[in-house]
């Protein structure tokens, strides 16, 4: 994981004292949960091939990123046809 600054540090302090309170009212937190879901929403099964080289690797990027690595795969098929994957 990438090391924070001052100012992430601060942050991170302030939210887990609790001093941070949500702005948000209560239709714009309802708003969110409804697109949350309808994005978390995974109705379809997909089985593909991979070569063992490539699924290890996507293993250690899951791994770093504290996430399975199913998740990590979901996650960016779906930033690449949502046009948020950027090549580098």
């Amino acid at each position: 994981m990438p090391k924070t600054d001052a100012y992430e540090a601060d942050l991170l302090g302030a939210f887990d004292k609790g001093a941070l309170k949500s702005v948000a009212t209560k239709a714009e937190l309802s708003r969110f949960k409804a697109a949350a879901r309808a994005t978390a929403v995974k109705d379809k099964r997909v089985n593909i091939r991979l070569s063992s080289g490539d699924l290890q690797d996507i293993q250690v990027k899951a791994l770093e990123q504290g996430m399975p690595y199913q998740t990590l795969i979901a996650s960016v098929l779906h930033k690449y046809v949502t046009g948020r994957l950027a090549e580098r």
